[in-house]
């Protein structure tokens, strides 16, 4: 069985009465930042776990 959840990313925005444009845009100018932080907090674990998969260099004497 289907279940489609329609309008369901859209209830972030939209508590109560419609906003807005202005309200909106500013709402969905923070909302992109905030996934710009965590795109970027992502690629800074995917960089992390990276540097530990690769052997250490060996010491030269």
């Amino acid at each position: 069985m289907h279940h489609r959840h329609h309008g369901r990313g859209a209830r972030l925005f939209f508590r109560g009465a419609f906003p807005s444009r202005h309200e909106l845009l500013e709402r969905l100018e923070n909302h992109q930042r905030d996934l710009e932080q965590q795109l970027a907090d992502i690629a800074d674990v995917i960089a992390h776990l990276r540097d530990r998969d690769e052997p250490s260099p060996e010491p030269q004497l």
